[in-house]
This record gives structure tokens, sequence and C-alpha cells, in this order.
């Protein structure tokens, strides 16, 4: 029997590399799936490609009123509204994921990451960051993307952000990727061994000693 798989939450500062890490782990290691959001918002269209967001790849994008349904019927482990869209996580395919044994990762933000420990106990909450701060402001400039004001607003967010990191069950210091992945993959590894998730099994071989001494 395939053993039910482990959810697990992402977050961390922008500019801690995530997303490339996300990456590396799900194109190194099959058994993980990434879950993908639901949202309001239009897709984004890459000014460099000219390509789209897809839907069903990047985000599933719905509806206001789909979305508001979702959530009238709880069919959604976690949801936020930012800048006037909705975001959230679908709980039928992060179910579905789970019951086919895969590890469902959720790269999510830090409040959304509260949300789900408080309905799940059980979801392993890892936190994303660079080496240090200084490490952080470097990164960001080197993204070249955005104004120095914004790479501000990044810094404020990433100082209300540290409050949150006390509440992970695990801290990620991601300044060699290779090895971070393997230290993500180690972290969800040895997930699987906790005893909490590994009560049938306790349980049964219990009984079944107990029952091979009765003839004793």
């Amino acid at each position: 029997m395939t053993s039910k798989g482990i959810l697990g939450v992402v977050s961390g500062f922008s500019g801690a590399g995530k997303g490339t890490l996300m990456k590396g782990l799900l194109s190194k290691y099959p058994q993980y799936a990434l879950s993908i959001s639901a949202t309001t918002r239009k897709p984004r269209i890459n000014a460099a490609t000219g390509e789209s967001e897809k839907d069903g790849e990047d985000y599933f994008f719905i509806s206001k009123e789909e979305f508001e349904h979702m959530i009238d019927q709880d069919e959604l482990i976690e949801y936020a509204c930012y800048q006037g869209n909705y975001y959230g996580t679908p709980r039928r395919y992060v179910e579905d994921m789970l019951a086919e044994g895969r590890d469902v990762i959720l790269e999510i933000e830090v409040q959304g990451a509260s949300k789900v420990k408080a309905k799940r106990p059980d979801t392993v909450l890892v936190f994303v960051t660079p080496p240090s701060a200084g490490e952080l402001k470097v990164r960001l400039n080197k993204r070249g993307t955005e104004t120095p004001e914004q790479i501000k607003g990044r810094l404020r967010r990433a100082t209300e952000e540290a409050e949150y990191m006390q509440a992970y069950d695990y801290v990620l210091v991601n300044d060699d990727l290779e090895e971070s992945i393997a230290n993500l993959h180690a972290i969800f590894r040895s997930e699987h061994s906790r005893t909490m998730r590994s009560e049938k099994r306790i349980a049964n071989i219990t009984a079944e000693l107990k029952e091979m001494m009765k003839g004793e």
C-alpha cells in the first residue's frame, strides 16, 4: 500500500531563491508535487519572451464568482486577497496528490502558512533565507528588475516576515543551491520517519508481536 504523502509549506523572503530551489527539488526528485494556486487575477505576460502564464500550470485562473463559491464550499486549504485579487490553494488537488503518496509543497506567504498549520498541524513548515540580510540586499539588487524604492519595500516586507520565522519547523539557509536542495529533500525524508506518521505501523507491529507471544 502506498503511504500517504506529507504536506509542506515553503516560505521565505523575496530574493531568497525559493523558486529556484523548488525547481531544483522537483527536477531531481519525482515524489514531490508543487501545489498550484487558484487566483482571480489575469495571466501575466513575460515582457522578455512575450509568453503568457498558463492556466493549470502557473495558476488556476478563475473568476471572482468561482473563487467565492470555492470559499463557501470549503474547497480551499487557505486563501487571501492581495490588491483586489484572490489567491488560494485548492483542497482537492492537494488531497489527490497526497493520496497518491506524493509530498505536496505549497510555496506561499507567511500568513497563508500559519492558516495551513492551524488547519493541519502535521504540515511541515520550512522558511528559506539567505545567510544574512546583507546578502539578501545584494541578491535583490542583482536581479535588476526593480527600482531602489521597490527594493526598499522588499526589505521592509522581509523585516515583517522575519517575525514569523520562529513559528516554522525548519529554517533553511540557501547559500549553496545544490546543498540546499539536498537539505530540503532530507527534511522531508526524515519527516516520513516521525513517530506521529507511523502510528498504524507501530500498532500493527505491536499487535503482531502480542499475537506471536500467545503461543509461547
